[in-house]
């Protein structure tokens, strides 16, 4: 008897997306007479679509592979890879446009904050629900519903409809039921973009206890290439839709970093192109050296600044983080700028001194939070490189070991004759 649980053949997924230019005063007879036009000339062509308002974009094409039981596969890639796209139609979210997939056993799946949640519905209702969505009997999830609210951590609340949860809560209970439920195949999407530290720490061992049982097959989709490597056997690498590579954790990562991390010292969007939502948008990232030189090296102070747009009156930012991580996703440290920010726009930057980091390749993420909640998080929105300076007059002349290498302070003193 085969083993694969999961096989895709020529998985497709197409979307059409709107161009179409609003004047800023549009008559009530333009709009009847354009409808009419595109209605008629449908009728002579059922296949015409308004090419100039419409653009079919494959967030998915070809994409073949076969998961066995007990695989631990980690999904990376850029955003608009197709990474999210892709465990929607294995969650059966969303139909493929084209080719098939075959998937044997429960699946249980944790892609946004609350997916498969009734807001109306209390704590309680949700766990039986998602429960019996599962195909579990009620005795199954009774069975685990002590486990499943005591990692949540939501005891109080736990008979208050969850749309007054906040998205911390909602995150917890979400991640406690689709992890404990007991399901054959597990879809985990970023479930570490949301959350404190405590959270995301318990999140990590509980899938690390998981994929130690040996028997459940885990597809785990994250930018924290420390998290890939600690739980994942394998690794697919998607690039704009379709299969870059598929192999060990190691290769597939390596692959990943050499191609897609060009170095970008600065980004800057017009306010309706900026990346972020409706409460943050970003108009601006760069990393500044601090020196006469444009190179950065390993004794270069730098500075990495943001510029961005708070976009509604009744929202308060506590905290602007840099996330500064090397080319693996290993964080080297996390920089948080204490502060009260209302509606307008803002510059926040943080000074990195020289002699501190090593040599190599960067990437940073910006966190803009309110009350330990993200409101917007922009990953890797700056790739750089810091070069090693020569040391002629040095024994040693290979790479130092360690995250960084400060230059400290030493203290000596001879304390007895030869």
């Amino acid at each position: 008897m085969s083993d694969v649980v999961i096989k895709s053949e020529e998985l497709g997924k197409s979307y059409k997306i709107s161009h179409q230019h609003r004047e800023r005063y549009v008559a009530l007879r333009d709009v009847i007479t354009n409808r009419v036009k595109n209605a008629w000339a449908r009728i002579r062509n059922p296949q015409y679509y308004d090419h100039d308002t419409l653009e079919e974009f494959w967030a998915l094409k070809n994409v073949s592979f076969e998961i066995r039981q007990g695989d631990r596969i980690g999904i990376i890639g850029r955003n608009g890879a197709g990474k999210s796209t892709l465990l929607k139609i294995l969650s059966r979210i969303t139909e493929p446009t084209e080719g098939r997939v075959e998937i044997t056993g429960r699946v249980a799946s944790l892609l946004e904050v609350g997916t498969g949640f009734h807001p109306e519905l209390t704590g309680r209702e949700n766990i039986f629900l998602n429960g019996a969505i599962l195909g579990m009997s009620r005795m199954e999830i009774k069975k685990k519903f002590e486990e499943i609210v005591a990692f949540a951590e939501v005891e109080q609340f736990l008979d208050t409809p969850v749309k007054r949860y906040s998205s911390g809560m909602y995150m917890r209970l979400a991640f406690a039921v689709a992890a404990h439920l007991e399901s054959e195949i597990l879809l985990v999407d970023e479930v570490l973009a949301v959350g404190d530290a405590e959270f995301q720490k318990k999140c990590l061992g509980k899938m690390q206890d998981i994929s130690s049982l040996g028997d459940r097959t885990i597809l785990f989709v994250s930018h924290n290439m420390t998290a890939i490597q600690s739980l994942c056997t394998k690794a697919i690498f998607l690039k704009k839709g379709g299969i870059q590579k598929i192999d060990s954790v190691e290769s597939v990562i390596n692959e990943y970093c050499s191609i897609e991390f060009k170095y970008q010292l600065q980004n800057e969007w017009p306010y309706d192109g900026a990346p972020g939502n409706e409460l943050i948008k970003i108009k601006k990232v760069a990393v500044i050296p601090l020196s006469n030189e444009m190179a950065i090296d390993i004794t270069t102070p730098l500075k990495i600044q943001t510029e961005f747009w708070i976009c509604k009156e009744n929202i308060t930012l506590n905290h602007v983080c840099v996330v500064l991580k090397n080319i693996k996703g290993e964080c080297i440290f996390n920089s948080v700028l204490y502060c009260t920010l209302t509606k307008g726009l803002h510059s926040a930057a943080v000074i990195i001194p020289g002699n501190f980091l090593n040599d190599d390749t960067y990437t940073a993420d910006i966190y803009f939070v309110k009350e330990a909640t993200p409101l917007y998080i922009h990953h890797d929105c700056l790739v750089f490189l810091v070069n090693d300076i020569p040391r002629i007059d040095m024994v040693f002349l290979g790479k130092w070991i360690g995250a960084v290498r400060p230059q400290l302070q030493w203290e000596y003193m001879q304390l007895e004759g030869a």
